[in-house]
């Protein structure tokens, strides 16, 4: 810590307005674009699209799996019953 009194003192107003500024001008977020305006979009009822819940997804998915492993199962004892 520089004791020359460099900076203002922690705790006061003014180091606060610094820390602030310091916040603001440091962040590298103009590469971005401000996409995290637009990230968040996807999960508000604000955005365009179908409204699935977690739980729908869950069900279609555990179903399309048994739906081909029952394919899988019928394709194998069709290839027996058709060589025998």
């Amino acid at each position: 810590m520089a004791l020359g009194g460099g900076g203002p003192q922690r705790g006061t107003a003014a180091a606060a307005a610094a820390n602030l500024r310091r916040r603001k001008t440091a962040g590298g977020g103009g590469a971005a674009g401000g996409a995290g305006g637009n990230m968040l979009q996807f999960y508000t009822d604000d955005s365009p699209g179908l409204k699935i819940s977690p739980n729908v997804v869950l069900v279609m998915s555990i179903g399309f799996i048994a739906f081909v492993a029952i394919l899988h199962v019928m394709g194998k004892l069709y290839f027996v019953r058709r060589e025998a």
